[in-house]
C-alpha cells in the first residue's frame, strides 16, 4: 500500500500560546483531585504510589511553569505537512555543517517531540558538544499521528506500518534524497518497519528497542499474560544464559502490560484521562517498572536522569493538546508484534540500555539484523534514552551511523 501524498506543501507552524485560563483550569482540576487511600504494600507492585503522585500534583499546581516549555518549543523551527490526508507536525533543525546527514527521530508512547529535544543541539552542532563536523546531522522530529500538534485520525488505519510509509515521504518533501532513522518505543517499530520496506533513500536505522525476539518465543510470552501457560517452562532448548535472562525480562514485561492492553482493546473507555490531569499523569507514569522507579525518585527529591520538569513538560503537553485518547488509539491500530524480528536487511545500529524493557542479546540481534554495523551495551539508561541519557544516545548515534554516511 502506498502513501497518498495530496498537497506536498510544507507549512510553517507556530506553537500556540496557551490561554492563561486553560492553565488556571489545569491547576484548579489538580487541586480538586479526589485521592484514593494509600497502597497496602510498601513497594510499587500495586502501581504508582500515592506519595509520588501527590508530590507530582503539588509541584504541578504550585511550582511548575508551562511557559518555559512553551517558549522552548516555540524557539525551534516547527512545520506541518499533510500526508495521506492527515497533518503531520514536525520540528526541523538543519546543521550549519555542509555534509550533515539527515536524520528522522521517532518517538513513542507516552512520549512526544519533547522527549527528543535534548538531542537537537548535540546532533546539529557537534563541534560545540564534544564532536566533530563529520558527526553532524540535520534533525527532523515528527509528532506521531494523534500526538501533540499532529492531526488526530478520524478513521481507522493509522498504525505503525502506515506511519513507517509516511515518514520517508516527509523526508522526500524536505529534499533529503539520503537519510537515516532512529527510534525507541513505538518509534523502534516504525523504523524497523521502515527498514523492512526499504524506501528509496533510507541508508539505515538506529534503534534502542530492537525487534530481535525469535517469533516462536515472542508468541509464547504474548500468549501467557496471566502466567497460566508457564511460558518460561516451554522455551526451546539450547538457549544461552544471556538469552534465558532476556526471556525472563520478556516474561515480566508481558505480565505487567495492563496499560497497553487497555489502550489496545478499549481506548475510548479511558475518557477519564481527558478529564482528570492527575489521572492522566498516574497513567502515563506507569509505563515500565524501571522508568517508574526513576521518576518516583525524581519526585522524592533525588537528582536522576529525568527532572520533575522533564516529566511534567510531557504530561502537560498531552493535557493541553487533548491527545490522551487519540494517542492511545495507536495501540488499537497496531497489528505488528512489538519485539519480534521484522525482516530488516539494510544496515542497523543497536544500543542496549540496561533498564530497557529487555536487553537484546547480541546473538539474536545478529540474526535479526544481518547487516548489523554497531552493537553496544551501555552501563546506564533505560527506556526513554533520548530523554534520560541524551549524551550517551548522542554518542551512540554518532558511532552507529558513522559507517552509513
Amino acid at each position: 500500500m502506498s502513501v497518498t501524498t495530496g498537497s506536498a506543501a510544507i507549512r510553517p507552524f507556530t506553537i500556540p500560546v496557551v490561554p492563561e485560563r486553560e492553565l488556571q483550569d489545569l491547576r484548579a482540576r489538580i487541586a480538586a483531585t479526589r485521592w484514593p487511600e494509600r497502597e497496602t504494600v510498601a513497594d510499587q507492585s500495586q502501581g504508582v504510589q500515592l506519595a509520588t503522585v501527590q508530590e507530582l500534583a503539588r509541584y504541578w499546581a504550585d511550582e511548575y511553569d508551562w511557559r518555559r516549555c512553551e517558549a522552548r518549543l516555540g524557539a525551534l523551527p516547527n512545520f506541518v505537512t499533510e500526508i495521506d490526508g492527515l497533518d503531520i507536525h514536525f520540528i526541523h533543525v538543519r546543521s550549519k555543517h555542509e555534509n550533515a546527514l539527515p536524520l528522522i527521530v521517532c518517538h513513542g508512547w507516552p512520549g512526544s517531540v519533547i522527549e527528543q529535544l535534548k538531542l537537537i543541539e548535540p546532533l546539529t552542532d557537534p563541534t560545540a558538544h564534544g564532536g566533530t563536523a563529520a558527526d553532524a546531522f540535520h534533525v527532523v522530529i515528527p509528532s506521531m499521528p494523534g500526538y501533540g500538534f499532529s492531526g488526530k485520525p478520524a478513521t481507522p488505519g493509522w498504525g505503525p506500518a502506515r506511519i513507517a510509509r509516511a515518514y520517508p515521504e516527509l523526508m522526500r518533501r524536505l529534499g533529503y534524497q539520503r537519510f537515516v532513522a532512529q527510534g525507541g518505543d513505538w518509534g523502534a517499530l516504525v523504523v524497523d518497519l521502515m527498514a523492512a520496506d526499504e524506501p528509496d533513500g533510507l541508508l539505515g536505522i538506529h534503534t534502542n528497542m530492537p525487534g530481535v525476539v525469535p517469533p516462536e518465543i515472542d508468541k509464547l510470552f504474548q500468549g501467557d499474560i496471566t502466567g497460566a501457560g508457564n511460558a518460561l517452562a516451554s522455551l526451546p532448548p539450547g538457549l544461552s544464559q544471556e538469552e534465558l535472562r532476556t526471556c525472563e525480562q520478556l516474561d515480566f514485561f508481558w505480565k505487567h502490560v495492563a496499560y497497553a492492553l487497555m489502550m489496545a482493546t478499549r481506548p475510548q473507555t479511558l475518557t477519564g484521562l481527558m478529564d482528570s490531569p492527575v489521572g492522566l499523569a498516574a497513567f502515563m507514569l506507569d509505563h515500565d517498572a524501571a522508568s517508574l522507579d526513576l521518576i518516583s525518585r525524581s519526585f522524592a527529591g533525588e537528582a536522576v536522569g529525568l527532572t520533575r520538569d522533564d516529566v511534567l513538560d510531557n504530561i502537560t503537553h498531552f493535557w493541553l493538546t487533548r491527545t490522551a485518547i487519540s494517542a492511545a488509539r495507536l495501540y488499537a491500530e497496531n497489528t505488528v508484534p512489538f519485539f519480534a524480528v521484522k525482516g530488516v536487511s539494510i544496515p542497523v545500529a543497536v544500543s542496549v540500555f540496561p533498564d530497557e524493557l529487555y536487553q537484546a542479546p547480541k546473538s539474536w540481534t545478529e540474526q535479526a539484523y544481518p547487516r548489523l554495523v554497531h552493537y553496544n551495551r551501555l552501563d546506564e539508561g533505560g527506556h526513554f534514552a533520548a530523554w534520560e541519557q541524551p549524551r550517551l544516545l548522542t554518542r551512540e548515534l554518532r558511532d552507529g551511523f558513522r559507517a552509513m554516511r
